[in-house]
Order: C-alpha cells, then structure tokens, then sequence
C-alpha cells in the first residue's frame, strides 16, 4: 500500500523498515513484475509468438553475417603468401652476408618468418618440377638469384604495413629486389571491408525494426489498458510503478527474440555445413564453421535485451505519461 499511495499516509503511525527489509521488498516486488508481465504474454500467447518471431528472425539475419564474416577473416588470415614479400639478393652474394642478413631481419618485430631459398636449390626445383631438367644441365651459369621469402605478422600484415615493411627492406645492402603483390592484397582487405560496412548496415537496419516492432507493442499494451492505469494513478500509484510491467515486457521480448535467434543461427549454420564442406574440399582444405561459442550467445542476448528494453523505453515514457485522469 506504501507504494500506491504515495503521500496518503500522514497522519498515520508508520513503522520503521531497515534497510535489509527495503532492499528485499525492492528485489521481490520487481521480481512480481517480472513474472507478472511473462504471465501477461502467455495469456495472449498467440501475439505474443508473432512478436517474438518476428524479433528472433530479425535479428538472425545480421548474426549469421557476422559469423560468416569472422570464419572468412580466419581463412584469409591463414593466406599468409597473400602478404608474403620475396626479397631477390644481389648476384655474386657471399653466404656469409646472407647470413648476416637473415639474422638482421629475423629480429625485427615486423617479421613473423623467414624462409631462405639459394638459388641451387630453387634450381633443382625447377629442374624437378618444369621437365626441362636435361636442358638446364646445358646451361653454364645459373640464372635464379637467392630468394628469402618474408611474412609479416597479422598485425602488419595490411597493404599499408606491408609496403612500409617492403620499403625498409629494400633499403637493405644485401637485397637487389622486393616484390610484394599489394594489389592482391589490397583486394582482399578491400572486399573484406565492404562485407563488414554491408553487414553494419544491415543490423543497424534490422535492430532499428526491433526497437520500432517493440516500442508499437507496448503501446498497444498501454492503450489496452488505459483504464487500468488511470485507476492505478488515481489511487496515488507513480509513473515508475505502472511503467516498470510493460517494461520487463519489453524485455522477455528481446530475451526470447535472441534465443530463437540464436537457435536459427545454429540450424543455418548446420545447413550451410554441407555446402561449406564440398567447396573446402574443392580447395583440399578441411574447414568447419565456427564463432558459434557462448560469448557470441551472451553477445546475442545482450543485444537483443537492449532492443527490447529500448523499444519498451520508448513507449512507455511517453504514453504512460500522457495518461492523466481529468
């Protein structure tokens, strides 16, 4: 009664309550509101069903995107050639300078690995694998200068860092040439990007429809029960009070919007399984689908939770408040 009737009490003795009892009296009278607006929705289960649907398959779709956007960032982090700069030495090197050389820039923090091809071996590996090997035996010198093949870190492996790393490796006394296929590179961040600004856009859109779906519903809610709160404020209750119902509606909305969501993550995922396997097998790689984890489900749930109490938000403030009895 001490909450509906809000200044009502003077005059009247009113017993002392510690803090433990205000503390327990706040948790169990949100908890009644809670439970109360879940009770509300399974009594209208069918409009209830649709929302959440409706929820859920929105928010599924830019989930899925961002999944399948982190596992194509995986494969092309392991395309460490795409990044890779081959550095032709200088003929008629002593294997000593190379030495220096390969110990020199192996220290670099740039640097991930290095690999040293001498130009008799790349030799005998053309001879192998070009089917020219009785002609080369022919040839007086050999023509294939010494390669040391450099990868950069993840962290330098973009077109801006690996063109710098380029630059100063060129600048080195023992390297005549260095090739980096930037254009290549370049292409691949590049399509990268635009598949993350379209999945951004995309889920911007989407959770905008969320907020919008959830902030109509709720007003429906309260204008069904106009009367009902113009009875509850004339009997003192306060904005706060009515307003905190419709806003746990909100948020079981997004909560079970998420997890349908998430639930149809899984089941695409496992559906595109299949087709995912065909292809990478196409290529003779093994890969699987993943970021399915539970931080991506806490993720999902967050997001979702946020929608739903911001669509709740912004019904309530506003039509709660222009509720008044005359």
């Amino acid at each position: 009664m001490s909450i509906l009737f809000k200044g009502r009490m003077q005059g009247a003795q009113v017993s002392n309550i510690s803090l433990y009892q205000r503390v327990v009296m706040f948790f169990v009278s949100h908890l009644r509101q809670a439970l109360s607006s879940l009770g509300a929705m399974w009594r209208s289960r069918a409009a209830s069903l649709m929302t959440i649907g409706v929820l859920g398959l929105s928010i599924t779709l830019p989930t899925t995107l961002y999944v399948m956007v982190k596992n194509v960032e995986k494969i092309s982090s392991g395309w460490e050639q795409a990044s890779q700069i081959s550095l032709f030495l200088k003929p008629n090197i002593r294997q000593g300078d190379i030495d220096q050389l390969l110990k020199r820039i192996q220290l670099w923090p740039e640097i991930d690995a290095i690999n040293y091809i001498s130009s008799e071996q790349a030799l005998n590996e053309f001879k192998d694998m070009s089917g020219f090997g009785d002609a080369i035996a022919y040839l007086d010198d050999n023509p294939l200068p010494n390669v040391v093949l450099v990868t950069p870190t993840s962290r330098h492996a973009s077109p801006v860092s690996a063109r710098l790393l380029l630059d100063r490796l060129r600048d080195e006394r023992e390297v005549d040439i260095g090739k980096l296929d930037i254009e290549w590179l370049e292409r691949l961040h590049g399509i990268l990007n635009v598949v993350k600004n379209l999945v951004s856009v995309v889920a911007i859109l989407l959770f905008l429809a969320v907020v919008l779906i959830i902030g109509n519903t709720i007003r429906l809610n309260i204008l069904n029960k106009k009367d009902e709160i113009l009875v509850m404020k004339l009997v003192g209750a306060t904005d706060a009070f009515i307003q905190r119902p419709f806003m746990y509606t909100g948020f079981w909305y997004g909560f079970l919007g998420g997890v349908l969501a998430w639930f149809a993550v899984i089941l695409l995922l496992l559906w595109m399984s299949n087709s995912v396997s065909a292809v990478s097998a196409l290529y003779q790689k093994n890969f699987e689908i993943t970021g399915v984890d539970f931080s991506t489900f806490l993720w999902v749930i967050g997001i979702s939770v946020f929608l739903g109490l911001s669509g709740s938000l912004l019904s309530v403030k506003r039509h709660v408040r222009e509720i008044e009895p005359k």
